[in-house]
């Protein structure tokens, strides 16, 4: 969440993003689709397969015996991401002979990792969110290289880009496991043809089609304020889109001030739903008590009386509508995020695995990490997406998860990072500080952008160091 960290799309031009955008926007669009077991014949993306067929058998990767040896491996991940990705360490375990323990992790995820260094024991492979976590870790010292295996997997299967915001300064340290498209709003199908609206495209659209929403009885907008990274990713989708990728880049580096006016007309927008008070279910004190899980549990929750219509977050969204009776494709159902400007925005985020301790085990975590075998477990359980090319499309659960994969598989090297996860922890990835703390009082108070503006700018330039 440095003008010297890794990022992609530092010198995109408008043109590739746009490209980026119609591609993903592709994708998206067979979100209304009803989700089917239908064209899994697997001949649109995997490249050679091996991703297809059942990820327990038929494996490409090679993998030492390690018998006797033993791994943790630490990630801020709960709930069913958690039980999922231990499914995928209890393959690479039947696999190596190797004992493998989940660590929960808790953010700032460097603060836990200092703790755990200090006391002389550190994990030996963690999940990083944040690619100003991983230059954190390698400023540190804490970071191990990647080894010839795992460096082998990863030109393999992963494009240039996703290969390269893994690096520091030309050393790759990192492996992007887990992908997300953090362009999606879910709605309740029920909700929208109760109200007689469809999925709007631009934001004013979107603002009519919330207030017909609320017309109807029910709240527009579910929003998890309680966990600040929801906010700055409500913040950078209308940023990308209506300032554009050249200002999105040179905000990410802080190469402009936070109280720049492309800054003050991005909250301007933001307040025209965060500041109606019953557009957000709970009002702005109900959702800062609101998180993540919950703003979409209470979405698709209640039939078609919920507390909120619409929830807007990435395509993980997914694992916590399981929780609920909603079946996505059918009672759940997801639109691009709306255009502000001119082109549709299109936000990327990950987690990398980095190894701690240097060993045998670890480099070979990483390595089956790397591989279409591990992210083919998980894509078959649902709620989660690879930047792995090799995965096979027909690994995906249903349609509309497979449509976000087919598209960020084939937006290759054209996109844009979450921009929180690019900057300092302190500024963009710590709760109660920062871009996280200062977008929960805007919340509180849309009215206060010039205040907002000096806030962000003021603790910007105290993790930049300039």
């Amino acid at each position: 969440m440095g003008t010297t960290r890794s990022t992609i799309g530092t010198r995109r031009t408008v043109r590739k993003t746009t490209r980026l955008a119609a591609a993903l926007t592709a994708g998206a669009l067979s979100l209304a689709l009803t989700a089917c077991g239908g064209d899994d014949d697997g001949d649109s993306g995997g490249s050679g397969g091996q991703g297809g067929g059942d990820p327990q058998t038929g494996s490409a990767v090679t993998l030492p015996r390690l018998d006797g040896e033993s791994l943790e491996v630490a990630a801020v991940w709960t709930g069913a991401e958690q039980e999922n990705f231990k499914k995928v360490l209890e393959e690479f375990e039947e696999r190596t002979g190797a004992e493998v323990t989940f660590v929960p992790a808790q953010d700032p995820i460097i603060n836990f990792l200092g703790s755990k260094i200090a006391g002389g024991a550190p994990p030996d492979v963690v999940m990083l969110p944040q690619p100003g976590a991983v230059r954190q870790a390698v400023d540190k010292g804490w970071a191990k290289p990647l080894g010839a295996e795992a460096l082998k997997e990863l030109g393999e299967n992963y494009s240039q880009g996703w290969q390269d915001i893994g690096a520091v300064d030309g050393t790759r340290y990192g492996v992007y496991y887990k992908a997300a498209n953090k362009s999606l709003i879910w709605y309740n199908a029920q909700v929208f043809e109760n109200a007689g609206v469809s999925e709007p495209k631009t934001w004013d659209e979107l603002l009519r089609t919330a207030r017909t929403v609320y017309d109807s009885g029910v709240t527009p907008f579910s929003v998890g304020g309680a966990d600040g990274w929801t906010l700055t990713d409500w913040f950078e989708n209308v940023y990308l889109s209506q300032a554009g990728p050249e200002k999105y880049d040179q905000l990410a580096r802080h190469e402009i001030k936070w109280t720049d006016p492309s800054v003050t007309k991005a909250l301007t927008t933001l307040a025209e739903i965060w500041g109606k008070e019953d557009y957000v279910a709970g009002g702005a004190s109900g959702a800062l008590q609101t998180e993540f899980p919950a703003s979409v549990t209470q979405t698709f929750t209640g039939g078609a009386q919920p507390k909120a219509g619409m929830v807007y977050e990435g395509d993980f969204v997914q694992v916590n509508i399981a929780e609920t009776e909603a079946k996505v494709g059918e009672d759940a159902k997801a639109f691009p995020f709306p255009a502000v400007g001119s082109t549709a925005p299109v936000v990327s985020g990950g987690d990398a695995a980095v190894i701690l301790e240097d060993s045998k085990a670890a480099q070979a975590l990483a390595t089956w990490l790397a591989s279409p075998d591990a992210a083919t477990i998980q894509a078959r359980l649902g709620g989660y997406l690879s930047p792995n090319r090799n995965v096979d499309p027909s690994a995906y659960p249903n349609d509309v998860q497979r449509g976000i994969a087919e598209a960020l598989v084939a937006a290759g090297d054209d996109f844009r990072f979450d921009m929180s996860d690019q900057a300092p922890q302190a500024f963009g990835g710590t709760p109660g500080k920062g871009e996280w703390k200062a977008l929960q009082d805007f919340l509180k108070n849309p009215e206060d952008v010039e205040g907002t503006q000096r806030q962000l700018e003021t603790d910007a330039a105290a993790a930049y160091g300039n």
